[in-house]
This record gives C-alpha cells, structure tokens and sequence, in this order.
C-alpha cells in the first residue's frame, strides 16, 4: 500500500494507532491546531529538535525503518539527557515522497514508540507534508529539569576531571561494519552488537539526572557529532582548554577488534565518528567518587579521560606520550 492510497489522514489515523496513550500531563494531545501541557512550576522546561533527512544522515541499505525510528528519537533524548533532564513530550513532523511504502512508515513510528515508552515520553502531534526529495524526519522534544540545575556547556573550571559515559566509536564502527566485506570475519554476536551502536543507541538518561543531581558536574555535552567536537564546544563555551589521554578512551572490544580486522583506527572512530548519543563533559575532582558511586549503583559506566586546563582547545596525549592539537572535526553538515 502506497501513501496515495491512504491520503495524510488516513496516514494520521494508521501512525497515531502506532503510539501509547499520553501521561496526565497532556491536557490536549494529537487532535486540535495544537497541545496543550501543563508543567509544574518548579521545573524549568527543555526544548530541542532534530533533522534526519535520507541520503545524508541515513540510507535505506544501513538501517531499517523499525530503528530509524528509534535513532531519530534518540538523537533528540540525548540533547535532553546532556541538560540532566527528563524527556517528557514529542512533536513528530514528516516530509514523505508519495510512492512511499506505509508498512515502512507504520515501522518507523514502531520504533518512535519503542524509544518513547522505554523513556516514558509522549507523542502528542505532528506534521506530515508531500515532498518530490527525500524523506524527511523532524523531532521536537520537550523535556524538564529542576530549577537551576540545568547542565551546560559553559561551566567547566580548570582544575575539573573530563568524563565520557559508556564506551564510544561504536556507531561509525557499526557503520563501517554495514558497508565492509570483512563483517563476514566476525561471529554473528559481534556483528549484532556493533549493528546495535550504530542503530539503537542508548541516550543516557539516566546519567544526565545523576550528574546534575550531584551538583558536582559543572558542563556537559551529548556525543553526536564526536568527541573531539564535542569537547571543542565545552572549552570554547568555558574559555579554557581540555587535554586528554588516547590511553583513557573507553572503546569497547568489539569496536577495537572490528578496526583490526578492517584495517581502521578505532581511536578515529572515538574522536570523529559521532551518534554515540554518550554524554561527555567536566566534573570536579571533590565529587568525582560519589558520583562514580551512584553510577555504578544503578549499573552506569564512567570514564576520565583528561582534565580541563589553562588555554584553548583541546589537546590529545597520544600512546607515544606526544601531545597534540585535536581538530574539532566532527560532522558538520556545511563542510563534511
């Protein structure tokens, strides 16, 4: 069935049928010009959006529509996790060529309605447009944190510890693994797992409330165009410089066994590759233990990888003990 065949309401009716009920929050959902919440006043709201457009953040042939749509939400519950925030609220927004298949759409809003109940957030309106291009997927997410303890990126202080949660590189190496003949080397576990990385990854929620409960994290930022970006961003925002150590990159073994077998360097893959959708950002040294504490009390993982010091920029200390300038070279959608 094509979506000529249904029209934009019958489409409407077919995804919304897709999606679970909405929290007591939504006063008005999906149904009138718009919605209407209702959010406790000691909270301070959250908004953000994101744009996936086919060809160029996704190709049909790397990921299926069940997973597009989990990794398009993700993209967005990450921004909220890097604010220490809960995400709350979604706006779904489509550009779709006509002679779209619906059973691919009726997938993808599965896979938005998979993410949203693991996170208990609710789908509560959209748009849905004809376009000669591309698909296009647009999500606008609200979110909540308390007052005052939004996380940013401008509050690193020289002195502060450099973490990154869970392991990173492990979506360019499941992106690499999609396109490389030398999968077939791997066992079919290893191949799944880093599939998963690149398309399924895991905002990390969860994290971000730990840290900015704490009151020990003073910046943070959301791996989706890199590490080394992102760290750019944080130093630039807090006017100092990060050095880090390669030694202290938390890459899993797949993704390091995987670079072997393909001849990549994982390290670039950590540094550049981007929608790991981990979260990575400064913490004082004072705070450091308890907050690994409570990480590993609700089965989080925690990596220091360097330290903010005096300057600009950031810096790598390489294996070799040289150290080095770090470009800010991930994804830009203007120049990559």
């Amino acid at each position: 069935m094509k979506l000529q065949d249904v029209g934009e309401f019958g489409l409407i009716e077919l995804l919304r049928a897709k999606l679970q009920p909405v929290d007591q929050s939504v006063v008005v959902g999906i149904g009138d010009d718009a919605a209407v919440l209702s959010y406790d006043a000691a909270m301070n709201v959250l908004l953000t959006t994101d744009m996936l457009v086919e060809g160029i953040h996704f190709r049909e042939d790397t990921i299926d529509f069940q997973s597009l749509g989990w990794k398009s939400m993700a993209a967005s519950i990450s921004d909220i996790a890097a604010m220490g925030g809960i995400p709350k609220h979604a706006v779904i927004s489509l550009a779709i060529p006509p002679s779209y298949e619906i059973l691919k759409l009726e997938q993808l809003y599965e896979g938005i309605a998979e993410i949203g109940r693991l996170h208990h957030t609710c789908i509560i309106g959209g748009d849905i447009t004809k376009t000669n291009g591309p698909l296009v997927i647009s999500v606008t997410l609200t979110g909540q944190t308390e007052q005052g303890q939004a996380l940013l990126r401008s509050g690193a202080q020289v002195g502060d510890l450099v973490f990154v949660t869970n392991c990173i590189g492990g979506s360019a190496a499941g992106l690499a693994c999609l396109q490389s003949d030398r999968r077939t080397l791997l066992t079919p576990d290893q191949q799944i797992k880093l599939l998963h990385f690149h398309q399924r990854p895991q905002p990390q929620v969860q994290a971000g409330r730990i840290l900015a409960g704490s009151g020990f994290c003073s910046s943070c930022n959301d791996i989706s165009d890199g590490l080394a970006s992102e760290l750019h961003e944080i130093a630039s925002a807090s006017g100092v410089s990060i050095r880090i150590e390669e030694s202290r990159l938390p890459i899993d073994s797949s993704v390091r066994n995987f670079a072997r077998i393909d001849g990549s360097d994982p390290v670039n893959w950590a540094l550049y590759g981007g929608e790991d959708y981990q979260l990575t950002g400064t913490i004082n040294p004072l705070g450091y233990a308890s907050v690994l504490t409570e990480f590993q009390l609700h089965g989080l993982e925690m990596s220091i990888v360097g330290r903010v010091v005096q300057g600009t920029g950031v810096l790598l200390e390489r294996l070799s003990g040289e150290t080095i300038p770090l470009a800010a070279s991930g994804y830009n959608h203007f120049t990559t």
